[in-house]
């Protein structure tokens, strides 16, 4: 089914304060019986104390038909969730990232194939970190460059913090005070890569280099950028980098499992949390997880990307690149992190396959989730869009996210 054109989220009559359009679930083929088992759901788990609270969300046709928020938003201090609360968006800010890079795309500034290395110098001439036979490690000089499609779809050979050298990975990368994008990169890019690029999918933090394209290529950083050309044309008004003060009551407490990892919650220590999001701003915007926002707010961005790049008559983006981006441009590399029957985009997993993958989302779905338990999809072919926002870290022990798909699919029926 092709992407979905002239939707709009405007006010209208049947507006509620959320500032987006409602519609009766059966109107857009839902059934309003069956979506309360979204409810349902989300109780059980707090109930049984694995979240604190929850907000979720489902837009069909291009009308939001369930919106609620559940549980508390902080225990400790009695503050109920609501749908307005913010919170930390973690690698949900890769697609956001991602589709900035790819509006300069729209204005010629490069090819998918070209090298990084033409605005980012630091990674030209990149070594290669081989295995020897008898376990030690040698460099090589790297025999492809890392180009635009790489950068966006974790195939660029990037040391991570997930798998391989993580020591030192994670001694390199981390920010150090008040330093900006640029000299973090550069910083990266002084790391050997794990495989040569296009030929391996590992998850990294290639998405910060993304935003740091978007830096250089702009001339602007990538706050500003964003703010400018993304937050404010799309009335998305929550959504930060770094929270302002006024706005730190609405900021959901992160929790997580106690000592035993029994799924028990205990509040985590959120000072350091808190400082990574709510301060003076800094030069150092993460394109791959510096995000707060809202409901609201990132419903608003993902339709627009099933709007084919337009929303309230913004348009940001044209329906072909949209496509572009929904397209598997890794091959059948297999995707550790999304499993089998899985492709991915440009800053978006694919279903490829919904029987291999085990999943209820239609061929075509895109879809990713954040650190802190957060997850949406965008189901073209089905008009949907989904969101299920939490704070959880670990969050490997519960199993929301996967569940969230089935109640919510569940209540298609026409």
């Amino acid at each position: 089914m092709p992407l979905l054109l002239g939707l709009s989220f405007s006010a209208s009559a049947d507006t509620p304060a959320s500032g987006l359009p409602m519609a009766s679930p059966e109107s857009v083929g839902m059934s309003a019986q069956r979506l309360t088992r979204i409810d349902d759901f989300m109780q059980r788990y707090i109930d049984d104390e694995m979240v604190a609270g929850t907000v979720t969300l489902v837009a069909r046709r291009g009308k939001v038909v369930h919106f609620e928020a559940h549980g508390m938003k902080d225990v400790e201090r009695a503050q109920e969730m609501t749908t307005d609360t913010i919170f930390r968006m973690a690698s949900m800010t890769k697609p956001i990232a991602s589709m900035a890079l790819m509006m300069l795309y729209e204005e010629g500034w490069f090819q998918l194939d070209d090298p990084i290395s033409d605005w980012l110098p630091e990674f030209s001439d990149m070594m290669l970190e081989v295995e020897n036979e008898d376990g030690s490690t040698s460099l090589r000089p790297a025999q492809t460059p890392i180009s635009f499609t790489h950068i966006l779809t974790h195939t660029a050979g990037l040391m991570n913090s997930y798998r391989g050298d993580v020591p030192r990975y994670s001694q390199v990368s981390a920010v150090r005070g008040d330093e900006d994008l640029a000299s973090w990169t550069e910083r990266l890019a002084t790391l050997p890569l794990r495989y040569e690029p296009g030929t391996r999918w590992e998850y990294s933090a290639a998405t910060s280099v993304v935003g740091r394209l978007v830096e250089v290529i702009s001339g602007q950083d990538l706050d500003t950028f964003l703010r400018e050309r993304v937050f404010t044309p799309l009335q998305m008004h929550d959504t930060y980098f770094y929270l302002p003060a006024d706005k730190v009551d609405r900021f959901a407490t992160l929790y997580g499992p106690d000592a035993d990892n029994n799924n028990r919650m205990m509040l985590t220590e959120v000072g350091d949390q808190n400082s990574r999001y709510v301060a003076e701003p800094t030069t150092f915007f993460s394109g791959a997880g510096g995000l707060v926002s809202t409901a609201h707010d990132y419903i608003r961005f993902q339709q627009m990307m099933l709007n084919g790049g337009e929303l309230d008559g913004v348009r940001l983006l044209g329906p072909k690149t949209v496509e572009l981006m929904f397209a598997n441009h890794t091959g059948d590399l297999p995707l550790w992190l999304s499993g089998p029957g899985m492709g991915f985009g440009l800053g978006y997993s694919v279903v490829l396959d919904r029987a291999v993958a085990h999943t209820s989302d239609s061929e075509g779905s895109v879809s990713w989730g954040g650190a802190f338990g957060t997850l949406f999809w965008i189901d073209p072919a089905e008009e949907l869009v989904a969101i299920v926002l939490t704070q959880i870290r670990p969050y490997s022990h519960i199993r929301i996210r996967e569940g969230f798909h089935n109640v919510v699919n569940q209540a298609i029926v026409d």
